[in-house]
């Protein structure tokens, strides 16, 4: 849940999370969380600014 909560807070800083949904689903061995997030850019900087403040985070193990 801190993970999710992580996410959704980088999130938030750019969008409002009801332009944004999402799904998250747990790894066969139980040792990660995925979260697929849908939400619709308003810019590539923007874009940008999403991947690196997820990127930077403690928590986040990998964006695609």
């Amino acid at each position: 849940m801190e993970f999710t909560s992580a996410v959704l807070s980088i999130f938030r800083k750019h969008l409002h999370l009801d332009q944004i949904s999402y799904a998250s689903k747990i790894s066969s061995g139980g040792k990660y969380l995925s979260l697929t997030i849908t939400f619709i850019a308003q810019s590539k900087e923007q874009l940008n600014e999403i991947y690196e403040d997820l990127n930077g985070h403690e928590l986040v193990v990998m964006t695609l």
